[in-house]
């Protein structure tokens, strides 16, 4: 692993690459398989590798090459688990110049005429030198369905001395036709605590300096790919020129101290806007990004959820001590619908944010958005506060006795009457106040009419009920919370109940609906239906035009009758200018 002077400077990438199975991490079951089938003399004809990024899947294909023609420093060993890595078949693969092991790029060289040149061609004709030739082709997926089509018989009866591996982080977009001729190796993610321990090794070997909360906090960038973590390693060391701290890399990432980012969730869960906009900003004047801070009180509301329901989760190896206690401390105090409601919120946040022109101001309207919700009671203590509003009313309420008429039913009918009828609620009012308002007199003097009650029906878009109402109700008596009424032939036969039931739900009051059988007067369709045709016959009475045009057309029928004294009135309304105050000829004397 060491460089010369002529080859130049290496990235950790490519210096530490693992050389052999031994040197692989985190990929215990895969090396097993492996060596277990080497051992056994089961070599399968194709392998595909497939993993997130950075999980060493060319790097395995290319181990896998070299255990398959090495032979031994002695030049007389056979395939191998542990290649030796100084024979000329393994010097020549780790170079990248073995003329027997093609490597084909998957997403370069996607066309069937790439598979025809580089395999088909070739892959009859015996190796050269080695004992396989190998054919490695990485982001195999990317391959068009002609190249796959092509590919297939030649995968399924290779010759002897053929290998293929292939690499991909899209095994989805395989076809099963390949798959099925392929053993199959899935690469892990590689384990905080693993990933930590290779770092700090990488970090001894160069010499460099580097906290180990300041590994844990390259670890979790790296969300479990080696290279990844390898790269922001080479760039921390580069960063603080050989004694790297946790606060450098989090400037390097653009990462927020994550106690802070800890102190701002607690402002948002405490409701504290004016706090949480004053961090913020201090955390963006000290270098982190708005998105990235948003992101990371997503982690945090994850990671408290995921304490909440698995405590064990706490004792993560890439948080501090310090942190672990909050984390516990906040599940244990933080309801599960909470931490989801402000999951979903970060969510839409992020998202609003990537796409603002502005990310700050969009970061900032997403912080007050959350504290503004944050003290919203959930559905439960308002349905308890409510029922103790009930309880502890004077009078016979909605939901005191049998029927329907109480819990949300009653709350619901009472958010709805102050939307409709009063300013909008504030949340010093949500509770048991606004209820007790619309079971006063108050509440029913706004129905002072019966017609206000078909207003309120027309308002709440119930057109059912409007319908059966104009064509069902022959009206007997009416007062604020009272109706009764005799039924129509059309009215159906739970008109009364249902009226009442709505009514109640909407008012928040309880109504008496009542039906008799006899004294009603007609209904207003009926009432509509008799003034439309008066109007028609005075019309074709009085008017000379109506006459001339039924005259001309006999079949001819009126589509609508417009009263005059209506006509006027609208188009009066029209007509005058809308003023706040009546004017008064005499004010000017």
């Amino acid at each position: 692993m060491s460089e010369t002077a002529a080859t130049g400077y290496q990235v950790l990438a490519r210096k530490y690459r693992p050389a052999t199975f031994a040197d692989l991490i985190g990929q215990e079951d895969m090396v097993r398989t492996l060596k277990n089938a080497f051992a056994a003399d089961r070599i399968a004809q194709a392998f595909i590798l497939t993993g997130i990024r950075g999980t060493g899947k060319t790097t395995t294909a290319r181990i896998v090459a070299k255990g398959l023609n090495c032979i031994g420093a002695d030049g007389k060993g056979g395939p191998t688990t542990e290649p030796c890595g100084v024979c000329e078949h393994c010097r020549a693969i780790s170079e990248g110049r073995h003329v027997d092991v093609i490597e084909m790029d998957g997403a370069s060289q996607t066309k069937v005429d790439d598979i025809r040149n580089n395999v088909l061609d070739s892959v009859h004709y015996a190796p050269t030198s080695a004992r396989y030739k190998v054919y490695i082709i990485d982001e195999v997926h990317m391959l068009s369905n002609s190249a796959f089509n092509a590919l297939l018989k030649t995968l399924e009866e290779p010759p002897a001395h053929v290998k293929f591996i292939f690499a991909t982080t899209e095994i989805r977009k395989v076809p099963v036709t390949v798959l099925s001729r392929c053993q199959r190796f899935d690469l892990r993610r590689i384990e905080p605590e693993v990933m930590m321990a290779h770092l700090a090794k990488i970090a001894g070997l160069e010499g460099a300096q580097i906290a180990m909360d300041a590994l844990a906090l390259i670890t979790r960038a790296a969300e479990g790919s080696v290279r990844d973590a390898m790269s922001l390693l080479d760039q921390a060391i580069a960063h603080g020129a050989g004694e790297t701290t946790a606060d450098q890399v989090r400037a390097m990432l653009g990462l927020a101290d994550r106690g802070r980012v800890l102190d701002l969730f607690d402002m948002v869960l405490k409701g504290d806007a004016a706090g949480a906009l004053d961090e913020l900003s201090r955390q963006y004047s000290d270098g982190a990004d708005p998105i990235a801070v948003l992101r990371d009180l997503a982690e945090i509301t994850h990671w408290v959820s995921v304490i909440k329901i698995t405590p064990e989760a706490a004792e993560d190896p890439t948080v501090p001590p310090d942190e672990r206690t909050r984390g516990q401390a906040l599940a244990a105090a933080i309801p599960m619908r909470v931490l989801s409601r402000l999951w979903q919120m970060l969510l839409k946040a992020i998202e609003e944010v990537s796409a603002a022109p502005n990310a700050m101001m969009a970061a900032e309207m997403a912080l007050i958005r959350m504290t503004h919700v944050a003290d919203l009671p959930d559905p439960e203590t308002l349905l308890r506060k409510v029922q103790q509003g009930l309880a502890s009313g004077a009078g016979r309420g909605p939901g005191q006795g049998g029927g329907s008429a109480g819990g949300p039913t009653a709350w619901a009918g009472a958010t709805t009457r102050a939307m409709l009828d009063g300013p909008p609620l504030s949340r010093a009012a949500v509770g048991g106040a606004t209820l007790a308002v619309a079971q006063t007199a108050a509440a029913l003097a706004r129905y002072a009419r019966f017609e206000d009650v078909l207003e309120l029906i027309h308002r709440m878009r119930d057109v059912k009920l409007l319908v059966d109402v104009e064509r069902g109700v022959k009206l007997v008596h009416y007062a604020p919370g009272r109706i009764e009424f005799e039924p129509a032939p059309e009215a159906p036969r739970d008109l009364a109940a249902t009226l009442a039931q709505r009514l109640q739900g909407w008012t928040g009051a309880r109504w008496g609906v009542s039906v008799v059988s006899e004294g009603g007067a007609p209904t207003i369709a009926a009432t509509r239906e008799a003034a439309t045709r008066e109007a028609e016959a005075e019309a074709l009475e009085r008017n000379a035009v109506v006459q001339a045009i039924f005259a001309a057309f006999p079949e001819a029928s009126f589509e609508e009758i417009a009263l005059a004294r209506d006509l006027m009135a609208e188009r009066q309304a029209e007509a005058l200018p809308e003023v706040e105050d009546e004017w008064d000829p005499f004010e000017d004397g």
